[in-house]
């Protein structure tokens, strides 16, 4: 389990991380999700010991992670995949980590197996792809066979089998019983990965909750409907307090009331409709519609 209470980081002037209070259980897959600048691997970094507080405490099993001798056996990372000397080998990185952390040699052939290196095993690491480099990362989590691990988008590069592999990893991690904390941009792998999420824009708490409870505090409200009198659907309807944006398809989506209402009023008006179709709120919409006063950079075409 990892717990932080009222975890502050500030660099100067400049606070990263703002009172953030939040616990991670295990037996569950956590997404830890923000926009670019939100504090996530600030907060990765502490909950490590890599990164000191300026207030608060954040603790893997009820201790800070630095006060562990042997830390890969507690509690496995993966924050940066190119953060491995590019003249080792994928073996060489693995022996040495599991000789300073008092870990069977042989359980560097099983992790390296696991994620598919097997066969590069004597390549130096400088010579890897990305995806590759992501693999190695992942089996040096993996190394101390930790009951706590933490991933710092670990998709990057890999290729649709190897996010298939991923998402399935970290599904049987989370079922033996493991603490799985991940960081992910991809909101779609989130969706069908994470049990719970916990979400920070501008280093402060926005949400920590199971995945649909989060979705469900989006809007929510999106209703596809397809008519011969599209214009004055839309004009009725915008009349009512609903919005409604026509598609390329002949369709529109139709936000602010629900599916039956729409139909009530289609039939109250005397409108015939092709198609009604509530959409559920996916955690991509919720997502942006509840951290968009905490995008740190925004394009001219999000404004």
């Amino acid at each position: 389990m990892i717990e932080a209470r009222e975890l502050t980081k500030r660099y100067g002037a400049t606070t990263a991380v703002n009172s953030l209070s939040f616990t991670v259980k295990p037996g569950r897959v956590t997404g830890f999700l923000g926009p670019n600048g939100a504090g996530k691997t600030t907060t990765l970094r502490m909950i490590l010991g890599l990164n000191t507080p300026t207030s608060g405490t954040v603790t893997v099993d009820g201790v800070p992670f630095r006060t562990r001798p042997r830390g890969l056996r507690h509690v496995g990372a993966l924050l940066d995949a190119a953060d491995v000397h590019p003249g080792r080998t994928a073996r060489a990185h693995l022996s040495a980590l599991a000789y300073t952390n008092r870990i069977a040699q042989s359980r560097v052939a099983e992790v390296l197996e696991e994620v598919g290196l097997s066969g590069v095993a004597r390549r130096r690491v400088g010579g890897f792809s990305l995806g590759m480099k992501q693999r190695l990362g992942i089996a040096t989590a993996l190394l101390g066979d930790p009951p706590v691990l933490l991933f710092d988008e670990p998709l990057n590069g890999l290729d649709p089998e190897g996010v298939l592999w991923v998402r399935g990893l970290f599904r049987r991690l989370a079922d033996e019983g493991r603490t799985v904390l991940v960081s992910s941009h991809m909101m779609s792998e989130m969706e069908h990965t994470a049990d719970d999420l916990v979400v920070i824009g501008r280093g402060e708490l926005i949400a920590a909750e199971p995945l649909g409870a989060f979705a469900a505090r989006g809007s929510g409200l999106r209703v596809v409907v397809r008519c011969p009198d599209l214009r004055g659907l839309m004009a009725m309807l915008a009349a009512e307090g609903a919005s409604a944006t026509p598609g390329d398809d002949g369709a529109c989506t139709v936000t602010g009331l629900s599916a039956v209402r729409v139909g009530e009023l289609a039939f109250e008006h005397r409108f015939l409709l092709h198609e009604l179709t509530p959409q559920a709120s996916s955690l991509e919409a919720a997502f942006m519609e509840l951290t968009a006063d905490s995008v740190e950079y925004v394009t001219r075409e999000s404004k």
